[in-house]
Order: structure tokens, then C-alpha cells, then sequence
């Protein structure tokens, strides 16, 4: 493959994922630009509340990732009839996934907002009343997530933009709707935000479905379980090293929101300030680690293991490339962007440090992101990044965050750079199984 095509068959995953991955993450941050009006009680009940979605994605993002790998390789292999199967056992996992998170949070929202702020009942129960029905969100969000993994595979990148480009409209209108209470509507505060999350991801499933449908109308889609126990074990041993992995870096996260939740009581607004932003610029390069994922994929499928290995370190470049400039623009903006939430001069103060200082981070936890996250699960060996991101997240970043905030009472800014060089230590690791090429595996098509 010359320069310029893999260049462009790079650019066409890329920026639509890329693109898209904004968008969803414009979710969070028009819920919060919005809801930061109401007060530091609001800001931080919605953060709390998202927690347990928080969860949810990172495990069903293993699913969809899992869901790639598989795809990817057996298109590469010109295999379309396991490619149809596999979509439909991802399909179905991340139903199941969907009603157990579902099922948890309706049955103790207060007790699970309660777990991260402690002794604060103004936002534990602002917390409660909009998880109870953000908890909505949990299944169309992730049935979407699968169907436009196999849309990206198809080389229909722009398709799932489309579709988010559109529910982003949807929630921000319904947000200036519902949570003011505008055009005959009641102000409603968090709840209408909430309600315009859940209307914004319906949305986005049906375009998504019909989509879908509409690009396999020529070869019609069957729901397919039956697969032998070839492939399931293929498909466990690849699956639950990285929902272990995915699971514990995001409890991992929920440790940190813990931390920060028990620091200065603004300390946890701030944080959530940076959130959006934080989701923004990982979005925004995201494109390039799915990119990573289905090429590579690509390339391993139909065994031209040079090919994989020399575009890998590409697409790495490419990344850093991008994340230092971003890095430039956030220093630049974030004095500015602080200021659009009604919050208190320290808090606003608070956030714009942290995100200096994810700013100064930012080109390693993209490098991660597009080595580890892309390039190195595209094998399907993925027990490689569980252990890189076990010893991260639980040797490292957790105990330094406990340490500094807890031990050493430090402000908050610093603990959060210090427990974000769980980050390097990833980095360095992932290197090291890279270079080793161990991750270089082509899937077998096990059929029943």
C-alpha cells in the first residue's frame, strides 16, 4: 500500500471517528456548559450521577473493541459470513450488559451517588434523580456503538458522523427546551437534561439502525448465535482480559472521582469542569486509535505482518502530531472556557489548572491510546494490555493519588499530575511488547 492511499484510508476512519467522538462527547459537555448555570450543586450532581455510565461505557467499549478486532480480520480474510456472526454475539453481550447496569442503578441510585460524595445530601439526591433516568441511555448507547463499528468497517466512516452529528443537535435543543424552560416547556434543571440525553440517544440509534439496514439491503443481515466452541473460546480469551482491564481502570477512575470528591468541596466541580474538555481532545484523536484498530486489523487478517507493523508506527506519529497541537490550543483557551460556568472565582481558578496540566499530559495519554488501545489489541491478544494497564492504574496512579491527597494533603492539581504518570509508566510498557511484535496474531475462523 503506497503512502498516500494508507494515508487516506487512515484520514477517512480517522476524522469522522474522530469527529463523532467529539460529538458524543459534546453530550457531556452542553449537559455541564448548561447545567454549570444552576450552581457548583448541580456541576457536581450530574458528575457524580455519570459515574455509573462512565463504567458502563468503558466496559461496553471492550465489547466494541473486541467486536472490531473480529470484524476487521475476518473482512480482511474476505470472510463476511463470520464477520455477520461475530456482530451478532457483540450485539447480543452488550444487550445483556446493558439491562444488568440498568437493573443495578435502579435499584439503589442514592446509594450509588452516595458512595463518591460522602456526607453532601443536596447532591446526593440531585445525583439520584438524574441517574434514575439517565440509566436510559445504557442500551441504545451501546447497540449504536456496535452497528457503527461494523458501518466503519464497511469503509462508511461518515455514515455514524451523520447520525451523531444529528443527536447532537437534537440534545442541545432539547437542553435549551428542558432545562430552562423554554417554548411552553417547565424548567426542569437537570432532569430536562437528563430527558434530552436519553430523546439525543434514541436518536442516534434509529439513524443508526437505519442506516445499517439500508447499507446491507443487498445482502440482508441475519441474527446468527450459532457458533461453536472454537469460537467462543477465541472470542473469551480475548474478551475478558479487557473487560477486566476496562473494568478496572474505570473503578480506577472512580477511585480518583473518590478522592476528589473528598478534597476542598470545590475541588470535585472543578474537576467535572474539565471533563468535556478532557473528552473533547481524547475524541478528537480518538479517530486515529479506531483507524489503528480496523487497518491494522485489516492487514493482520490477511497475514502481511511487515505492512502492520511498519504502518503501526504511522499512525503513532500521526497521533502525537495531532495531540501537540491540541495541547498548544487548550493552553490557550482554557483561561476562557472556565468562565462560562456560574461557579465561584476559586473553582474556576481550580479548573483552569488542571487543565494546564492536562494539556502537559496529553501527547502520552494519546500515544497510549493509539498503541496500546489501537495497535496493540488489534492482534486480539489483549491479556498484553490488561497487565500494562493493571500495573498503570492499580500500582500506580491509584496509590499515588491516595497518597498525595490523603497522605500529603496536597492541592488538588498536584494530585492530579502525579497520579497521571500512571500514564508514562503504561507508555513505557506498551513500547516494549510493540517492539517485541508478540501482538502480531491472526484470528482463526472457527465456525460451529
Amino acid at each position: 500500500m503506497k503512502k498516500k492511499s494508507f494515508l487516506a484510508s487512515a484520514l477517512g476512519i480517522a476524522i469522522p471517528v474522530g469527529l463523532q467522538s467529539m460529538l458524543q462527547s459534546s453530550f457531556s459537555m452542553i449537559d455541564q456548559l448548561m447545567v454549570g448555570q444552576l450552581g457548583t450543586t448541580a456541576v457536581s450532581a450530574v458528575e457524580v450521577a455519570g459515574r455509573p455510565a462512565f463504567i458502563y461505557s468503558v466496559v461496553t467499549g471492550a465489547v466494541a473493541a473486541i467486536a472490531g478486532i473480529m470484524i476487521s480480520q475476518y473482512l480482511g480474510m474476505k470472510d463476511s459470513d463470520m464477520a455477520d456472526r461475530s456482530l451478532s454475539v457483540n450485539l447480543a453481550i452488550t444487550a445483556v450488559l446493558a439491562a444488568l447496569f440498568t437493573a443495578l442503578c435502579l435499584s439503589v441510585p442514592d446509594q450509588i451517588v452516595g458512595i463518591f460524595v460522602g456526607d453532601a445530601p443536596a447532591i446526593r439526591s440531585a445525583g439520584g434523580a438524574y441517574l434514575r433516568i439517565i440509566v436510559w441511555t445504557y442500551l441504545p448507547m451501546g447497540i449504536a456503538s456496535i452497528l457503527a463499528v461494523m458501518i466503519r468497517c464497511m469503509d462508511k466512516a461518515v455514515w455514524p458522523l451523520a447520525a451523531g452529528i444529528t443527536s447532537a443537535v437534537v440534545n442541545t435543543g432539547l437542553n435549551y427546551v428542558l432545562i430552562f424552560g423554554h417554548l411552553g416547556f417547565p424548567a426542569m434543571g437537570i432532569t430536562g437534561a437528563a430527558i434530552a440525553s436519553v430523546i439525543s440517544q434514541l436518536v442516534n440509534l434509529l439513524l443508526i439502525f437505519l442506516m445499517f439496514c439500508f447499507l446491507r439491503r443487498g445482502k440482508r443481515f441475519h441474527f446468527n448465535l450459532r457458533v461453536g466452541k472454537a469460537f467462543w473460546s477465541q472470542y473469551l480469551a480475548m474478551l475478558w482480559p479487557l473487560l477486566v482491564t476496562e473494568f478496572l481502570w474505570s473503578l480506577g477512575q472512580n477511585v480518583n472521582t473518590f478522592i476528589y470528591g473528598h478534597l476542598d468541596p470545590g475541588d470535585l466541580a472543578a474537576m467535572s469542569m474539565t471533563g468535556p474538555v478532557q473528552g473533547l481532545f481524547i475524541g478528537a484523536l480518538s479517530g486515529v486509535s479506531q483507524a489503528a484498530g480496523i487497518l491494522i486489523g485489516k492487514r493482520l487478517g490477511a497475514g502481511e505482518y511487515r505492512e502492520a507493523y511498519g504502518e503501526s508506527k504511522k499512525l503513532v506519529g500521526y497521533g502525537l502530531a495531532g495531540s501537540l497541537i491540541l495541547s498548544v490550543v487548550l493552553i490557550g483557551i482554557r483561561d476562557f472556557y472556565v468562565t462560562l460556568y456560574n461557579v465561584e472565582p476559586q473553582v474556576q481558578e481550580t479548573a483552569g489548572m488542571l487543565l494546564l496540566a492536562f494539556a502537559m499530559l496529553a501527547p502520552v495519554k494519546v500515544a497510549n491510546m493509539i498503541l496500546g488501545g489501537g495497535v496493540v489489541r488489534s492482534g486480539g491478544k489483549t491479556g498484553y494490555i490488561m497487565v500494562i494497564d493493571v500495573v498503570g492504574t492499580w500500582l500506580v496512579g491509584v496509590p499515588l493519588g491516595l497518597v498525595t491527597a490523603f497522605v500529603f494533603h496536597m492541592p488538588v492539581f498536584w494530585v492530579y499530575f502525579i497520579l497521571s504518570q500512571e500514564e508514562l509508566v503504561r507508555l513505557i510498557m506498551t513500547v516494549f511488547v510493540f517492539k517485541r511484535g508478540g501482538w502480531m496474531n491472526r484470528l482463526e475462523a472457527a465456525r460451529d
